[in-house]
């Protein structure tokens, strides 16, 4: 074959920030989704599912910041080759669930029951740099109560409880120390309106500045505080009064050690410790007050939570969410506050994976390989599989006739724990194979059980 005619063969990649796994490897993950779904149904979370694409007008309304976090994250849909006429992209790949949620309460607001308790198990698309843990195709796991005009606070004492249940037992996860951490956006608002500080831009900055406390430390946090009070005319003096407070009330851990400056501030002080006798029953130390925790959207007015390794803090939240006043004002004009938090499935599933914790499944999800030793047995193969799974059992069947050393061998590579083996010529007993322990009986469909 001359150069000329030669084939041209594309060398298959990986594509950076989307994930891709081998058998074995999304077994353990749907492993996973099935321990996390059937916790969440235990609390009587009805599934959704939302389409991959949400409109941009959705998603903007949405977005803060006029839109401009949607530009930074969102990838749209456009056709490849345009055509005359045709407009700008009007889709885009939804970048969290919140969006979808809010959209679909608000368009079938009349179908549903109140309290909505729904769970999403989805991807989500992101534009942002991959690196360990971040992705640009990711799973996310949430869960969110929503009602119409006000929601009980004991959902808020709900969510971290469930989230406890199903991370302290995913597969994998037995000996991780995870933490639960918990605030209330009222207590530190509330804070700066007992300082006077009643600035919607300041309030929100400060906001901003104290989630990003534990990452970037407490001098970040007090030369952003300065800074933004020159900014906004305070003075340098007023400046270092109020981030010295603030600082000071971000390193009290005990909430009866705080002092209400405000109503608000009260508010949010009663509220978190309901939260907290609520989930008293939880081991120690596995759910504490953080009241450094504020989470950086707007739209959080009331309880937020983080979750992260204590043994390893610095890779930042693996679970979070918290209350809203209102979910879906831009859609619908009905108050329809709500409390949810979501797993960042793909996040911790990584991790997990990657310290070679998952649990150890093989390639084939078969509970048993039947042998075929010759193709006059091929019938008798097909009847017994046929009813071993009438059984439950999962069933595998070899492709050909071939030496029964190759079919061992086959089953052990795939890690499927039986082998069985029909009649062979002149023996009307059916056999089986434990291929973890190497024993080996007679046996028959009807009555086999592993």
């Amino acid at each position: 074959m001359s150069k000329k005619d030669k084939k041209k063969i594309y060398k298959p990649k990986t594509i950076s920030g989307f994930p891709e796994w081998l058998p074995e490897v999304r077994r353990a993950e749907l492993l996973w989704f099935d321990h996390i779904r059937k916790t969440f149904e235990s609390y009587g979370f009805c599934p959704i599912e939302t389409p991959s694409v949400e409109e941009l007008d959705a998603i903007n309304a949405k977005g803060g910041d006029g839109g401009a976090d949607v530009d930074k994250e969102a990838y749209v849909l456009e056709r490849l080759h345009k055509e005359d006429g045709d407009k700008e992209a009007r889709l885009a790949l939804h970048f969290d669930q919140t969006v979808p949620l809010a959209r679909y309460t608000a368009q079938h607001f009349n179908d549903l029951t109140f309290p909505f308790k729904r769970y999403q198990m989805q991807r989500v698309w992101r534009g942002e740099r991959p690196q360990a843990g971040r992705f640009r195709e990711f799973y996310q796991c949430d869960i969110d109560v929503i009602n119409v005009d006000t929601l009980p606070l004991h959902f808020d004492a709900e969510m971290p409880a469930i989230i406890w249940e199903i991370l302290s037992s995913l597969p994998g996860m037995e000996n991780e120390k995870i933490q639960i951490r918990i605030s209330n956006r009222k207590i530190l608002i509330g804070l700066l309106e007992g300082l006077n500080i009643k600035q919607a831009e300041y309030v929100s900055e400060v906001l901003r500045s104290v989630d990003k406390y534990e990452k970037q430390g407490e001098e970040y946090v007090r030369n952003s505080i300065i800074e933004l009070s020159l900014r906004l005319e305070l003075g340098k003096e007023q400046g270092k009064k109020i981030s010295n407070t603030i600082i000071e009330f971000l390193n009290t851990k005990n909430i009866a050690n705080v002092k209400s400056l405000s109503d608000t501030m009260s508010e949010g002080i009663t509220e978190l410790s309901f939260v907290m006798d609520q989930l008293s029953h939880l081991p120690e130390g596995s759910v504490v007050v953080d009241l450094s925790i504020v989470r950086g959207l707007d739209y959080y007015t009331g309880t937020v939570y983080e979750t992260v390794f204590v043994d390893d803090p610095s890779y930042g939240s693996i679970c979070s969410g918290g209350r809203y006043d209102d979910l879906a004002s831009n859609y619908i004009n009905k108050q329809l506050p709500g409390v949810g938090i979501s797993i960042g499935f793909s996040r911790l599933f990584d991790r997990i994976r990657a310290q070679d914790k998952l649990p150890k499944l093989g390639i084939s999800p078969a509970d048993i390989l039947i042998c075929l030793p010759e193709e006059e047995a091929r019938s008798t193969m097909m009847q017994a599989a046929q009813d071993l799974r009438g059984k439950g059992y999962k069933v595998e069947t070899f492709h050909s006739p071939s030496k029964i050393k190759r079919q061992l061998a086959y089953a052990e590579k795939k890690g499927i724990p039986y082998v069985w083996f029909p009649p062979f010529s002149g023996n009307s007993d059916h056999e089986v194979k434990n291929m973890l322990d190497g024993t080996q009986s007679k046996t028959t469909p009807e009555s086999w059980d592993k």
